[in-house]
């Protein structure tokens, strides 16, 4: 019952911080929390850890936990790295494509258009951004693999806070078109359609976003 109740308290807050409900830097009171949810302050402390496992909040030592607030900048340079690397992965991968490796990818695109309809948008993001680390595992380079798995990783809270359906659904499109060229092995088609992509999903991440409220029972209702 107690992981249950806890699960529920991490979603709903998940779903509240992923929606603006909840303000980037808002304090989350733990019996504010307790209260809101009719549960002991231990149950909202260990869903609270949870989300600090996430990212999703930063827990400060004798100050509490606050809804986590993502660097924009770092947001930027991640993305400008992510460019450099991914275009020469593009590359790379036109030179060595298989029957099997399109499979693979065409494979990943079907998961991802059938979870860009759904409310799991953790899941949902976790699948777009995984499509890249996809690509380099199937070249075999696994320091790529690694390397873009940690830079989308950074990125993946402020894709996860500022990213719409919409653009989610957009990205989903854009893999399913980077695919087709990639199988093509048109590689200048494949190289400037993963950069104009990842312009695209930057562009598209809507960084002054904001509905405030400090009302915790408001922003979960």
């Amino acid at each position: 019952m107690d992981s249950t109740t806890t699960r529920a308290i991490v979603d709903a807050l998940t779903k509240a911080i992923v929606e603006h409900r909840l303000q980037p830097g808002s304090k989350l009171a733990e019996q504010k929390l307790a209260d809101h949810f009719g549960v002991s302050r231990t149950l909202v402390r260990q869903a609270l850890f949870q989300l600090s496992q996430n990212r999703l909040i930063r827990l400060e030592p004798a100050r509490g936990a606050f809804v986590a607030a993502p660097a924009v900048d770092e947001a930027r340079q991640v993305f400008a790295v992510r460019r450099m690397l991914e275009a020469e992965m593009a590359r790379e991968f036109v030179r060595n494509v298989t029957p099997a490796k399109i499979k693979a990818l065409k494979e990943h695109v079907a998961l991802e258009k059938a979870s860009v309809g759904g409310e799991d948008i953790s899941g949902r993001t976790e699948l777009l951004g995984d499509f890249h680390v996809r690509m380099a595992e199937l070249m075999g380079n696994q320091v790529l693999a690694q390397m873009l798995g940690e830079l989308i990783s950074r990125c993946a809270l402020i894709t996860l806070m500022y990213q719409s359906k919409s653009a989610a659904a957009h990205s989903n499109d854009e893999h399913a078109d980077i695919v087709k060229a990639l199988a093509a092995k048109d590689e200048e088609l494949a190289v400037k359609l993963m950069t104009e992509h990842l312009l695209h999903v930057e562009a598209n991440l809507t960084f002054d976003r904001k509905v405030p409220t400090s009302d915790i029972a408001l922003a979960l209702s």
